[in-house]
């Protein structure tokens, strides 16, 4: 089940104008499996996006990256079941026969149609049932067609995630509707995920190609599951302009900084999510490390504590084996680390324990409160490196019994 995180419901999701989203069944790897989705967007959209930095990067990510410099993007297709990455020519020509599939349903350019997909890695998609099951999708296009949206591409997720959120822009209300799917694989640059994001706003593509970097920077790519980067990530921003705002063409503007305050926030619930859906997790870890000499190094212990199996399965067992974190943090990749000034701290629910100080265990410190602390479903590892200013929060989980069942059956 997900660390402290709910359904999304129906009623709670707002329609985006410019937007509809259609969902249907394909029977893409599974029978009984809404696993096709279809977004279109109002002419004059504006979109961007953020990708993947795996070189194994898979065929729809490939033509996304064609199709989408060009701009003037009216439509988003997005399959599961199948990642279609590891298969060559003939994936790409899938990829691109399903963009002119859904170029002659909504008399669109090919160009126009940016492919999105996600499931098993090395097997090739089905491209006949897709395209078979594009007119299904196009016959359930509605504006409140989110709910059905989030469900539709998930894959090993157990809860789909999706939210709204609403900020007054030069006068107007500005409406951002955003779902993610992701539990396993995830690791940046970016995550194992699909993420998409839709505004009302009328923002100059210049600023949302800012702002996509920005948002997925601060939020899609601070989580980790499992240390693993898929081949499929894609992070996509699109900005219908149909608010009424006029349009923000300046980034030092009040407009854009409400504007962009409102898209990070909503980025970082939906990358949480995944991080609380994480596969077999029963903990949510909040990394906040300080005091670095810059943000980089701060990244770099992050990374090294949430994809530690040995401190993730010490969380799980609420076992305060702390030393693990000090190893981690140790082999981040410091080269210049001064331990004896480094603090490490435990928190949740209010309690704060200091763990270390002066290179070892502080004199302070009791194992029974370290034991309450990890009993918690929500747990803070906070580390001042004693180098800097600089400073970064990231999110991970446990890892129990169920994230080796969940990938060792994923195929089945």
């Amino acid at each position: 089940m997900p660390v402290l995180l709910s359904p999304p419901e129906a009623a709670n999701l707002l329609p985006v104008p410019g937007v509809r989203l259609g969902v249907t069944e394909a029977a893409i790897r599974k029978l009984n499996r809404r696993d096709l989705t279809l977004i279109e967007l109002a002419p004059g959209s504006r979109v961007a996006g953020v990708f993947t930095q795996n070189r194994f990067c898979a065929a729809p990510v490939q033509v996304c990256k064609q199709h989408l410099p060009q701009g003037d993007i009216r439509a988003l297709v997005i399959n599961t079941g199948i990642a279609n990455a590891g298969t060559g020519e003939q994936g790409l020509a899938a990829s691109n026969a399903t963009c002119d599939a859904v170029a002659g349903l909504l008399d669109i350019e090919a160009r126009q149609v940016l492919p999105f997909s996600t499931g098993v890695i090395l097997e090739q998609l089905p491209v006949e049932k897709l395209v078979a099951g594009l007119p299904g999708a196009q016959a359930a296009l509605q504006a409140d067609g989110w709910y059905e949206a989030a469900h539709g591409i998930m894959t090993t997720d157990t809860i789909a995630k999706a939210r709204s959120v609403q900020v007054n822009v030069g006068g107007k209300t500005v409406t951002l509707t955003g779902i993610s799917k992701g539990a396993g694989m995830i690791k940046p640059n970016m995550a194992t995920m699909l993420g998409f994001l839709a505004t009302d706003a009328d923002v100059a593509q210049p600023l949302l190609d800012v702002l996509v970097k920005e948002a997925a920077d601060l939020s899609f790519n601070s989580i980790t599951v499992d240390g693993d980067t898929s081949t499929n990530d894609s992070f996509i921003l699109m900005a219908t302009g149909q608010a009424g705002n006029p349009t923000i063409t300046d980034a030092a503007s009040a407009d854009y900084a409400a504007l962009r305050a409102a898209v990070v926030e909503l980025s970082i619930w939906l990358a949480q999510a995944i991080v609380r859906d994480g596969e077999g997790a029963t903990k949510f870890i909040t990394l906040r490390i300080e005091g670095g000499a810059d943000r980089e190094e701060c990244r770099k212990v992050g990374y090294a504590i949430g994809h530690s199996p040995l401190v993730k399965t010490a969380f799980f067992a609420s076992d305060p084996n702390l030393g693990r974190i000090l190893a981690a943090i140790g082999y981040a990749g410091i080269a210049d680390l001064d331990v004896s000034r480094l603090r490490v701290w435990l928190a949740s629910a209010g309690e704060e324990v200091l763990v270390a100080e002066k290179g070892g265990r502080a004199l302070s410190y009791q194992e029974e409160a370290g034991a309450r602390v990890m009993q918690e479903a929500e747990i803070t590892v906070r580390v001042d490196l004693a180098r800097g200013e600089a400073s970064t929060t990231m999110w991970s989980c446990d890892f129990s019994y169920d994230y080796v069942k969940i990938n060792a059956d994923y195929r089945s």
